[in-house]
């Protein structure tokens, strides 16, 4: 396990409990570095939708157990957030949620001279992802996707 992969999921096994005590999901845990800065961030929901209010209060909690704990060898910067519109499908939980809705799915190279399709999730599994365009069914290999995320329409 990386050093990446072990604060992450020592975060996430101490929001679990917490978010559940508060009828919220962790959708996310990350520890990023990004222009030169580490990036230690939570991303919560609830039905409804996360207000600025709740991400406060888990904020506050996870501070002072990250104060408490100190196992972050890193100068970093903690954010707790609601994962937004555009959130990515990252984990089984994600895929089964978003079954029968509408995708964008990127690929880090193009298959067909085309890099970004869109379409509705008909399944996935392990290895792959499997989209219903126009029709027809493609499968995609998981390995080749740089993203994959609802759909949103303005």
């Amino acid at each position: 396990m990386t050093r990446r992969e072990e604060y992450e999921a020592k975060t996430e096994q101490f929001l679990l409990p917490l978010l559940a005590e508060h009828q919220f999901e962790l959708v996310d845990v990350e520890y990023v570095k990004e222009a030169g800065n580490w990036y230690l961030r939570s991303y919560i929901d609830k039905p409804g939708g996360i207000t600025v209010d709740d991400c406060e209060v888990i904020s506050r909690l996870l501070s002072d157990w990250l104060d408490k704990e100190d196992f972050i060898e890193d100068s970093y910067i903690m954010e707790v957030s609601s994962p937004g519109l555009g959130r990515p499908l990252k984990k089984d939980k994600d895929f089964e949620r978003s079954l029968g809705e509408e995708v964008e799915l990127r690929l880090y190279k193009p298959r067909n001279r085309q890099k970004e399709f869109t379409g509705i999730l008909k399944a996935y599994d392990k290895d792959t992802v499997t989209l219903e365009m126009d029709g027809a069914e493609e499968v995609f290999e998981r390995g080749e996707i740089a993203l994959i995320r609802l759909a949103f329409d303005f």
